[in-house]
């Protein structure tokens, strides 16, 4: 026998000697404390606004058009890349006819980035991060929330959650769902960066503006 196989022998011993150990207690990392719309508003306001994301408060979805049909006015969007999405479709009722253009499947990337800006819809909204989970069940959908110079998410009172967790449900019954394809993408502030020198910049991985319309 050699010095290792004595170590390792004297090493088992030893251990059989100890109590076996039990399962861990499981520990959540995320509790879900369940609080109120309003305070969940106003943490996603707070949390989207730290990182240069605007949110615009809108009572109905009525008011939400009007409030797109401004932002394009002022911005001068002329041409507008739009998900067919209900809550899309609601709100781009004030644009002009020839301003909006409904997401194909044959878009290409070329074309999607010539839009001055998109119009995409949420799924929910993270409260702690001030996050868009977006469902994109096409590659012409997934772009739209990248490439456009500036992009306005709809989305709904209704669709608020503290955090990841409280919606990873509702993600997963997605996931599985044989008849639905795509992917979620999850847009937190426009896009930015920063140099060696700290300065940051902003739009350079993906839109400059981003823009959520909270209606409710």
């Amino acid at each position: 026998m050699t010095s290792r196989d004595t170590i390792l022998q004297r090493l088992r011993g030893e251990l059989s000697k100890s109590e076996p150990v039990g399962e861990p207690a499981p520990v959540e990392v995320w509790p879900k404390t369940n609080p109120a719309p309003e305070t969940m508003a106003d943490s996603f306001s707070k949390e989207l606004t730290a990182v240069h994301g605007e949110v615009i408060r809108c009572g109905n979805i009525e008011e939400a058009g009007r409030k797109l049909a401004e932002l394009a006015k002022e911005a001068g969007w002329t041409k507008i890349g739009a998900m067919d999405r209900p809550g899309v479709r609601a709100a781009a009722g004030e644009l002009p006819a020839e301003t909006i253009h409904w997401a194909s499947p044959d878009w290409q990337p070329r074309g999607i980035a010539e839009f001055e800006a998109s119009v995409v819809e949420a799924d929910a909204l993270l409260a702690d991060t001030g996050s868009c989970l977006i469902s994109c069940p096409t590659a012409g959908d997934r772009l739209l929330c990248y490439l456009p110079i500036a992009c306005v998410v709809v989305a709904r009172m209704d669709r608020l959650a503290e955090h990841l967790p409280a919606v990873w449900p509702s993600v997963v019954a997605w996931a599985g769902d044989p008849s639905l394809s795509g992917e979620f993408v999850i847009v937190t502030g426009p896009s930015r960066t920063a140099d060696i020198e700290k300065i940051l910049i902003l739009g350079v991985h993906g839109p400059k503006r981003l823009v959520v319309l909270l209606v409710g």
